[in-house]
């Protein structure tokens, strides 16, 4: 129960929902680079700024009700990432892409843009990589904290 104060408080929940997000995300871009020459091909998109938006409006609303600790991220659903809420707070997104528009119709009738498509994914990579390192670095202070108290 202590551990799951713990974990509940301040950044780890909207780190995890980060971290959940550009993994899902990260599915998403590869499966559009896998089929980049498929014949009738349209891309899928997520917008991540809807969902920075959306992660942000949580955060807020935390802060406001009690300070930002010891409560869990109420996130909502939105069009295109659907958030379910489990046990101890955790939290489960499933991706509702769009098809992506504005790019080059090409003569086998793929809409396809590969250097916007690498770019898409070198950012997503960031992203998840900072966010892991940042629930590493919560995770090591944690077991610190433990190791000095045995």
């Amino acid at each position: 129960m202590f551990i799951d104060g713990l974990t509940s408080a301040g950044s780890m929940p909207v780190i995890e929902a980060a971290a959940k997000f550009a993994a899902r995300r990260q599915e998403l871009l590869a499966f559009n680079i896998a089929n980049i020459s498929t014949p009738d091909f349209q891309p899928r998109t997520v917008s991540a700024e809807g969902f920075n938006r959306q992660l942000g409006a949580a955060i807020d609303k935390r802060r406001g009700a009690s300070g930002g600790a010891a409560q869990d991220l109420q996130m909502r659903s939105t069009g295109e990432v659907k958030v379910t809420h489990g046990p101890g707070g955790s939290v489960d997104l499933q991706l509702k892409p769009s098809t992506a528009s504005g790019n080059i119709l090409f003569h086998d009738r793929n809409d396809r843009d590969l250097e916007r498509m690498m770019a898409e994914l070198s950012e997503n990579t960031a992203k998840f990589r900072i966010a892991t390192e940042l629930f590493k670095s919560r995770i090591d202070l944690l077991r610190s904290v433990i190791a000095e108290r045995v």
